[in-house]
Order: C-alpha cells, then sequence, then structure tokens
C-alpha cells in the first residue's frame, strides 16, 4: 500500500472517529441533560454551544468526507466500496445536520433571547430525532472504516 493511501486511511479512520464519537456524546449525554433542565436553561446553553459547535463539527465532518472520499478513489474493490459508503454516510451526516438541525438552532437562538413558542416541544422533538439520524450515520461510516482499516491487504500474509 502506498504512503499517500495508508495516510488518506488513518486521516479517514480518526476523522469519521472523532465525528461519531462527538455526535454519541451529544446523544448520551448532552441531550439527556438538556433534558432535565428548565427550558429557558437549556435554550441559552444550546444556543451558546453552537457558536462553537458549529465552526468544530462543520470542520470535522468536512475531513471525515473528503478523507473518506479520497480514500474510495485511491483503492480498489471492496476497499473502494468501504470507503465509498462510509464517505457518502458523512456526506449524510452533513446533510442532516445543515438542512435538519441548523434551521431548528436558529429557532433555538431567536428563543433564548426571547420566549420560547408553545409548540416549542415539537421542535425539540424534530431536533432530536435529526441528531439520532446524523449520530447513526456517522457511527455506521466509522464502522466501516473500522472493518477497512483491520482488513489484510490482498497479498498479506497473515502474522502467527
Amino acid at each position: 500500500m502506498h504512503a499517500r493511501t495508508r495516510l488518506l486511511k488513518a486521516l479517514a479512520v480518526f476523522s469519521t472517529g472523532l465525528l461519531a464519537g462527538a455526535f454519541g456524546y451529544g446523544a448520551a449525554n448532552l441531550v439527556p441533560a438538556f433534558n432535565s433542565v428548565p427550558i429557558g436553561m437549556r435554550l441559552g446553553f444550546h444556543a451558546e454551544l453552537m457558536k462553537t459547535n458549529g465552526i468544530t463539527m462543520q470542520a470535522t465532518m468536512a475531513v471525515s468526507a473528503l478523507s473518506a472520499l479520497a480514500l474510495a478513489a485511491s483503492v480498489h474493490g471492496r476497499a473502494r466500496l468501504l470507503a465509498g459508503a462510509a464517505g457518502l454516510l458523512t456526506v449524510s451526516s452533513f446533510l442532516i445536520t445543515r438542512f435538519g438541525n441548523v434551521p431548528i438552532n436558529g429557532r433555538i437562538k431567536q428563543w433564548a433571547a426571547t420566549a420560547p413558542p408553545p409548540d416549542h416541544a415539537e421542535f425539540l422533538r424534530r431536533w432530536e430525532l435529526f441528531n439520532d439520524a446524523r449520530t447513526v450515520t456517522a457511527a455506521l461510516a466509522f464502522g466501516l472504516l473500522v472493518v477497512l482499516a483491520l482488513a489484510r491487504e490482498p497479498g498479506e500474509t497473515p502474522r502467527g
């Protein structure tokens, strides 16, 4: 395997692992915490979190998608299929975020400055569904890249 391909594989696994881990942590820990505090506190914290989260998570999604898709272009056979699927799943995480979570984040920012509307619980439930979906797509992408990283290369002999 070429050094460039190994570097792409490492970058794809690492960045996608960070992405899946961040989304997983949010789903397992932040969302339950959001749901256990008063609504004003939740909205304020959510709005503040999005200020930095938007930058770091978009960068992580971009590196994950681009490295997985570049890896897919540089390998063949089953490896191409796994890397390509991982790249598409990461792009899916981005699209879910951009068109699902981000518009609701904008509303949450407004509500934090004023007051939530009577139907705010429905919007928050939808945000959580989008969050679950992007968490699953990121975790699946990471799993595929781990499988790819652990697979033997053609011609490689087992170590014993």
